[in-house]
């Protein structure tokens, strides 16, 4: 490992120090619980959104359809949410079974047809899109439950509701990528994916997992979004997938596969929340902060190539 490697490897979380000490001293406000729970509030849902396309990029993969899955999800469990109808249990089952089914599709289709990742998933972001349309008829679907609405817009104990769900799926995706054989054979396909045919993995098999878990964890991200703006947008999520894949490359994730943590996500996804907290605190317009995030993805790739060099 030369010291290119070591620096995108480690760079991220020493950046993210930094980045943090200097916000400090700029601006007392940073630092505050109530700012600091606004930023995990903030990043919750890009964050599952980057835990789930993390095990597509480490199996070689991509997945642009990220945030036409949060749309549909978004909009079919709002239709079954509606006060005095359905149990609570109904929209959410609804929308976390469509967004696996629609990360199991791009799973099939990629895995039988041989088609490139960014083709299938460039199709299945315009179909998810138009799927969103037409169940909320162009409109948003509005009129929600209490119950619904709190899971994107309540707190515990002081903690929005939302930091927990990020907490818990952070745990949970970790143990799946470090602690399963699941999570080996994601590293063995994205690292060599002949070899990993060779020795007896069912690449086919894995690949199908990792796009249903991408869809399970979009649909997550999906039904927080509705929750938090109390209504199914057809239009919502729109570019989510351009922050979530940025948040999993920052953080470590090799876009030729076999690398990447969860946590290395986990900053990445914090980082951007943060960047884009210390912008609005610094009354810097948001439109910097696109040309940011670009500088920053641009040299974590850069990072990550240099890495691969002897």
């Amino acid at each position: 490992m030369n010291r290119f490697s070591k620096l995108g490897q480690y760079g991220i979380f020493l950046a993210f120090a930094l980045i943090c000490l200097v916000l400090a001293l700029s601006t007392p406000k940073f630092f505050t619980i109530s700012n600091l729970l606004i930023i995990g509030n903030q990043v919750s849902i890009n964050a599952l959104l980057a835990f789930g396309v993390t095990f597509v990029i480490i199996t070689g993969g991509i997945d642009l359809s990220l945030g036409s899955m949060v749309a549909v999800t978004g909009v079919a469990a709002a239709s079954f949410a509606h006060p005095d109808t359905y149990p609570l249990v109904v929209p959410l089952l609804i929308g976390l079974g469509a967004g696996s089914a629609m990360g199991a599709f791009n799973g099939l289709v990629i895995t039988k047809s041989k088609v490139p990742p960014f083709i299938v998933t460039l199709g299945t972001m315009t179909i998810g899109r138009g799927l969103a349309l037409i169940l909320s008829k162009g409109r948003p679907v509005s009129n929600l439950s209490d119950e619904f609405n709190f899971i994107g817009g309540g707190n515990i104990a002081g903690i929005p509701f939302p930091i927990i769900i990020l907490l818990v799926a952070f745990a949970i995706c970790s143990i799946v990528l470090n602690k399963t054989i699941l999570g080996r054979y994601m590293y063995a396909v994205g690292g060599n994916e002949p070899a990993a045919r060779a020795s007896g993995i069912r690449v086919n098999r894995v690949k199908m997992w990792v796009y249903t878990i991408c869809g399970l964890l979009s649909a997550l991200g999906g039904i927080l979004l509705t929750s938090r703006i109390t209504t199914g947008q057809p239009n919502a999520g729109a570019g989510f997938e351009l922050d979530a894949i940025a948040a999993a490359i920052i953080g470590g994730t090799s876009t030729s596969g076999g690398t990447g943590t969860m946590t290395g996500t986990l900053i990445g996804a914090l980082l951007i929340g943060v960047i884009s907290n210390s912008l609005d605190l610094l009354n810097v317009t948001s439109y910097y902060q696109q040309v940011v995030m670009g500088v920053i993805i641009i040299g974590a790739v850069v990072l990550d190539g240099l890495g691969k060099k002897d």
